[in-house]
């Protein structure tokens, strides 16, 4: 623990839950990188799978997540969030686990595998809106949006050396042993949280300054009363709506990319591997600059410029077409990792301030749901568009959907609750 500053608070850097959380992030996002790597290459090497199957493996990963998260976001506010925490993270990890314990018993399947793919990622949802949650309690609302900057930074961190590992592990120890690799990274996980205190200390109301349990007796109850909080605030409807539409755009564009990039742009494998790069690093700066950008512009300026900059972006994939392929990519790499990040930092910070006090597991579990949903959906419709139409059209059609998707966020707006300006009165001192 360091110094208290002169509000009597202690540095983020030296906030000891808060440091957990920033290693429990680097953990899981290693254990799954690792995991989706593995699990694929598992099926498709060793099992037989085809195209059909290794996309299935990916759709059981999400698919829980946009089905039951508004059910986690409701148990999320009925139940201690520590111990929570830490019992998804060690399930989790037996279920990782469960692979190469079958393997030294020569029972792996598909089926297994399909299983796994899906209580995984229903863990992992439940956990993600279990830490939104939990993060407000753990920093108090002034310092919502550097800790949540912070730990962008900190699962970008593991996005960029997760996968370079996974595949090291798999090439020279076999799947079942990166998967054991994994299982161990959701273990560290769930000692960061264990780590946790014991009761998080219950947050104020970000609006009002009040303790607003708002608990119901029913999960129907609940799933309605975060529904309502949604289509009450304003903005917070705005950004959900932007966001479902930005997601359906850059969703249908991500489905066809390598195709795109290999077959009609005749891309070499270096320089695709080259633009995943230039967005991991783009997203990693979009963490460290976003909470500069609100206090510049303000929190919901910022979403609003960055949700635009992020669906602009998407322009660039059809324009590599007209010549220079490579840099015109990696340009749109930049500018989508960047925008989109400093975007979404600043929706979950707009989004946790203005939902009350014991209704964040709800409203977060609600939000995921919308947003995770038309990920698919728009990978799905990308692919059938374009089979029917050709790439170059269909990904003008999909960056036109991100861009007027955005651009509602500039639309008037009668007056509404307004995101609390002591939000970013702090960051300058949160940050030292």
């Amino acid at each position: 623990m360091g110094a208290p500053r002169a509000d009597g608070t202690v540095p983020l850097r030296r906030h000891r839950p808060f440091v957990l959380l920033c290693g429990e992030q680097i953990a899981s996002s290693v254990g799954r990188q690792i995991t989706a790597l593995a699990l694929t290459l598992l099926a498709v090497t060793d099992l037989g799978a085809g195209p059909f199957g290794a996309a299935a493996l990916l759709a059981l990963t999400y698919l829980p997540g946009a089905v039951l998260s508004p059910l986690a976001g409701a148990i999320v506010d009925r139940i201690r969030l520590r111990r929570l925490l830490v019992w998804v993270t060690a399930l989790q990890t037996l279920v990782v686990g469960s692979i190469p314990l079958a393997g030294a018993v020569g029972h792996v399947t598909l089926a297994h595998l399909y299983v796994v793919a899906g209580v995984s990622g229903t863990l992992t949802f439940t956990l993600s809106v279990a830490l939104q949650a939990a993060l407000p309690r753990v920093v108090g609302p002034e310092r919502l949006l550097a800790a949540n900057s912070a730990l962008t930074a900190a699962r970008t961190s593991g996005q960029v050396g997760g996968p370079a590992l996974g595949g090291v592990m798999v090439g020279l120890l076999g799947a079942d042993a990166a998967l054991l690799a994994g299982s161990a990274a959701y273990a560290i996980e769930a000692l960061f949280l264990f780590a946790l205190p014991a009761a998080l200390p219950a947050a104020l109301n970000a609006l009002t300054g009040s303790r607003e349990p708002a608990r119901a007796k029913s999960l129907a109850g609940s799933l309605r009363t975060g529904l309502a909080v949604v289509r009450a605030e304003r903005r917070l409807r705005r950004m959900v709506l932007a966001g479902a539409g930005l997601n359906l755009g850059s969703g249908a564009a991500a489905a066809l990319y390598v195709f795109y990039a290999t077959r009609d742009l005749a891309l070499p494998a270096w320089q695709l591997g080259t633009t995943y790069a230039a967005y991991s690093a783009a997203t990693l700066a979009g963490a460290l600059l976003a909470g500069r950008f609100a206090r510049t512009s303000g929190l919901w300026r910022a979403t609003q410029i960055f949700g635009l900059a992020a669906g602009a972006a998407v322009f660039l994939i059809p324009a590599a077409s007209l010549g220079l392929a490579f840099p015109v990519l990696l340009a749109y790499q930049v500018c989508y990792g960047l925008s989109g990040t400093v975007w979404m930092i600043s929706m979950t910070t707009t989004q946790q301030l203005v939902t009350p006090d014991g209704m964040q597991g709800r409203v977060a579990g609600l939000v995921q749901a919308v947003l995770l949903t038309t990920v698919p959906v728009g990978a799905l419709a990308g692919g059938v568009l374009a089979a029917w139409l050709g790439n170059v059209p269909m990904l003008m059609g999909a960056a036109a959907v991100t861009l007027l998707s955005a651009a509602t966020l500039w639309a008037p707006m009668g007056a509404g609750v307004t995101v609390p300006k002591r939000a970013l009165d702090a960051e300058a001192e949160s940050r030292r």
